[in-house]
């Protein structure tokens, strides 16, 4: 069914697994697009870092290595010299060369996807995740497929880029200690390079209402990865006013949701609410949701800087189009307010703040619910400005009646 479908996507173990490898066996590791044949010449690079990895036996007329690097073998792998006998496809005797992997970078969501607890693809398309929560996050799993070398820059603007656990040619590395070993080891330094350094942690998020991802100090790395080197730009949103969700790279049509909440409140299991009650429905099939803890910036009176604030936020898009665009997103983010007002207390949702963008409106405010601790900010706001501008008065009158 829908809901069995989705439920995985809301586990509370996250795992992301990179995609790009540096096989010998990958036909786009090598500039000609395909694997060395018998009478080619493989050429790495001299002064090109590189680890890769070899699962089968391979004949070659000459072979070029780098001044640091290293093959990694597979049981029953290696090279041996090309006899000059005919070997059918493969009658080029080309120059193949090892492709620059230097620019596969930790913070690009692309080269990242993420996996259920048991290794699986996550099912398609209906839980997404904003661009900052498509790199492993503070309290991730991150998987390197077994058999499989890599290269990876981990430029970043933190020091210390922490993760739960690391796995890597089959084994697990989820704790402080066994990641250091490995790090002392030949391999990693060969594997990740840049200004910052892995740590793997071995704890889990310690909080039942989530835990922040902790990609914001480098979202402009996120985006210019997913947007600025290859020179795109965001598609311009088909809504008026679309819609900016902390995290995440370009603007959106639909609704936005942000829920303050109480020590009570489960993000799992509020998660798994909004999947069974609302996301599973017929009408919004072609919904898609993202729902997460994230940190805003909190201002007074609007300007000045004040603290940053937890909070929950849910993104809704859909396939809508048209004047229609946003439209399904905005029904269900309105199923959802309606539900707080209901329920929010026992949810442990203290307020919530609905923001919309469809074709077919101008306006970019729905509405809110539980609004009590909102209004009376609004209140204090209102009258402070009010005894602020008093005060003035009150001194221009004085200084002119002397």
């Amino acid at each position: 069914t829908l809901v069995s479908l989705l439920l995985p996507a809301a586990a509370a173990t996250m795992y992301k697994q990179w995609i790009p490898n540096t096989n010998f066996e990958t036909g786009s590791n090598w500039d000609k697009g395909r694997v060395p044949c018998a009478s080619d010449v493989v050429h790495f690079e001299k002064n090109k870092v590189v680890s890769v990895f070899v699962r089968s036996p391979h004949a070659l007329t000459d072979m070029y290595l780098p001044l640091n690097g290293e093959l990694v073998l597979a049981s029953g792998a290696g090279f041996i010299a090309f006899d000059g006998s005919w070997d059918p496809g493969c009658d080029s005797g080309a120059t193949v060369r090892f492709a620059d992997v230097e620019h596969h970078a930790w913070f690009d969501p692309t080269l990242w996807q993420a996996v259920s607890p048991g290794r699986e693809l996550e099912p398609g398309g209906r839980i997404f995740s904003v661009d900052e929560e498509r790199v492993p996050c503070h309290y991730d799993d991150v998987i390197f497929q077994p058999e499989t070398s890599f290269r990876v820059n981990v430029d970043s603007s933190r020091r210390v880029i922490h993760l739960r656990s690391i796995s890597l040619m089959g084994q697990e590395l989820s704790s402080p200690e066994a990641w250091a070993s490995y790090l002392r080891g030949p391999s990693a330094p060969l594997q990740f390079h840049g200004n910052s350094t892995l740590q793997v942690t071995g704890t889990s998020c310690p909080d039942k209402s989530g835990c922040a991802c902790g990609n914001t100090p480098d979202g402009h790395r996120i985006c210019t990865a997913l947007l600025g080197t290859s020179g795109r730009q965001c598609p311009v949103p088909a809504c008026w006013s679309p819609l900016q969700p902390l995290g995440h790279c370009c603007r959106v049509c639909g609704a936005t949701i942000s829920l303050d909440f109480t020590p009570d409140f489960d993000l799992q299991k509020y998660r798994d609410r909004l999947v069974q009650a609302l996301l599973s429905q017929p009408k919004y099939a072609g919904v898609r949701m993202a729902i997460s803890k994230v940190h805003k910036a909190r201002t007074f009176l609007g300007v000045i800087p004040r603290s940053s604030t937890p909070l929950i936020q849910i993104v809704l898009i859909d396939d809508e189009v048209g004047a229609q665009t946003g439209t399904a997103a905005e029904q269900m983010a309105a199923d959802i307010m309606e539900d707080i007002a209901q329920h929010g207390e026992a949810l442990g949702i203290s307020s919530g703040k609905m923001e919309v963008a469809t074709g077919s409106t101008f306006s970019g405010q729905a509405g809110s619910h539980a609004l009590s601790r909102i209004t009376v900010e609004m209140v204090l706001g209102l009258l402070f400005g009010l005894l602020l501008l008093g005060g003035i008065l009150f001194l221009y009158r004085k200084a002119n009646l002397r």
